[in-house]
């Protein structure tokens, strides 16, 4: 693939290394799960939202801490459960009998990192208060638009083994996540490596990030985000990436494939996935190593599929290989 980047490449090359120097601070304190920290990174820099899936206690909460802090960012925490109203979500606005005015009451969206723990826990009418936040980046209090601080970011995580008391995710909500992180238990070598860690001295099990040092602020990630987009996709990397995204309407299995999102959260990812390797185009590769976390929500497996037991990326793995990547 040639390089045309919109970009100067000192420019993309600086950026990549602020990159690279942000996922070294965050693997200070978070033992393994190096994909997923790739992943998280390439969607800040695409400028998305992640739905990360995975049993508790794998280091989600340490992630979301550990990447505020190398981006001298702020972040905030919300636990959703049955009884969470919208309010909680994004705010209110409440009467003040000393002053005999109205206070705007901010909530936790307006952060630059938001984990949206257990998202799946709240009902519809919660869950929807995050998509004008995660779409429009502002909220809406009172019939005044309020923009939330740039970069925003949200993390959502849901539970997939514990079922009970959940709400599903609404279809627009969902496709609204740029990527779905799975996250799985760490290695042996890895989990030794955690207790010794925790093991060292410490009380309780506190989150501790203080050997994380900032390495940029808001416009430095804004940058970075500027960056990424100017990535260089050429015409037939990006045609791959629209055949894929296509290909899952009628691939065998698939009762809903994805959307056209598919395919810009495929170019969007991939150009972030460049910029994390250091490069100013897009390859193929790219494409296919990002590809199953930008297309396993956006698929809905037949129930026949699904009653044999056959998970989502095992088809698209399938699908990945049948599909002609662009050679030249």
């Amino acid at each position: 693939m040639t390089d045309s980047s919109s970009a100067p490449r000192a420019e993309l090359e600086r950026a990549a290394q602020l990159a690279q120097a942000i996922r070294r601070e965050i693997e200070k304190v978070l033992v393994g799960q190096t994909a997923v920290v790739e992943q998280v990174l390439v969607a800040l820099f695409a400028a998305g939202h992640v739905l990360i899936e995975g049993v508790p206690g794998l280091g989600k909460t340490l992630l979301v801490r550990a990447l505020a802090r190398a981006i001298s960012g702020s972040s905030s925490r919300i636990q959703f459960t049955p009884d969470l109203m919208p309010a909680d979500v994004v705010g209110h606005v409440l009467y003040e009998a000393q002053t005999g005015q109205m206070r705007l009451r901010r909530g936790p969206v307006f952060t630059n990192l938001l984990l949206a723990d257990e998202i799946n826990r709240a009902p519809a009418k919660t869950q929807s208060a995050l998509l004008e936040v995660m779409q429009e980046r502002q909220v809406t209090l009172e019939g005044e638009s309020l923009p939330v601080p740039a970069p925003f970011m949200t993390l959502a995580t849901q539970n997939p083994i514990e079922l009970e008391g959940t709400y599903p995710l609404p279809e627009a909500q969902i496709d609204r996540f740029l990527l779905k992180v799975e996250i799985d238990y760490p290695e042996l070598e890895e989990e030794l490596e955690l207790v010794r860690r925790v093991g060292q001295g410490r009380m309780g099990d506190a989150l501790d990030v203080s050997a994380v040092a900032p390495v940029t602020d808001a416009a430095g990630v804004l940058g970075l985000q500027a960056a990424a987009a100017s990535v260089f996709v050429d015409d037939r990397v990006a045609d791959y990436a629209v055949r894929l995204a296509r290909a899952t309407r009628t691939w065998p299995g698939v009762a809903m494939g994805a959307g056209p999102r598919g395919g810009l959260a495929l170019v969007r990812a991939a150009r972030a996935a460049a910029l994390l390797a250091g490069r100013s185009f897009v390859t193929p590769d790219d494409v296919k190593t990002i590809g199953p976390a930008a297309l396993r929500h956006r698929i809905h497996l037949s129930p026949e599929v699904e009653l044999e037991g056959q998970k989502g990326d095992a088809l698209l793995a399938a699908m990945f290989a049948q599909v002609e990547a662009p050679r030249t």
